[in-house]
């Protein structure tokens, strides 16, 4: 595991400094104590915030995500959600399906501002990029067929 000190803007960050690993985000604080944040962490943080967005209905995973869903019982809330952290921020990627008659553009917009805030907030990482990808448009056919 890289746990090498990144240098990024301490001020901004409230002496907070994030170094990239494989499978988590190591942040030092300014008595070189570390913490450790996995980067399903962060996906779980922005997918939490993707579903306060009205107009989503739902994430979009991958079929391995919805048969866990159905194995475990629970809802996972990093379903849809890729994070990519480097050295200096986060990119994160949404993978959406919206209601039919919603304005995606604008729905996009308050996930973008939703996630980044949430993310930045809990983590203190700076979030560069959050791409919001919509992957269906859910036109509720079978309640329409059944009125």
């Amino acid at each position: 595991m890289d746990n090498e000190n990144i240098n990024n803007n301490q001020e901004q960050n409230n002496g907070m400094v994030a170094a990239n690993t494989s499978e988590e985000i190591v942040v030092n604080t300014a008595d070189n104590n570390k913490i450790k944040i996995a980067d399903e962490v962060v996906a779980v943080i922005a997918g939490k915030a993707v579903t306060e967005v009205q107009g989503v209905s739902e994430m979009s995973g991958g079929f391995a995500g919805g048969i866990g869903e159905v194995l475990s019982g629970k809802k996972n809330l990093a379903k849809g959600i890729k994070v990519v952290v480097t050295d200096k921020d986060a990119k994160i990627d949404v993978n959406i399906i919206v209601e039919y008659g919603v304005r995606i553009p604008e729905i996009a917009f308050e996930i973008q501002t939703k996630v980044k805030k949430a993310v930045e907030a809990m983590t203190g990482l700076k979030v560069a990029e959050v791409n919001v990808h919509v992957q269906g448009v859910n036109t509720n056919i079978d309640k329409r067929d059944a009125e």
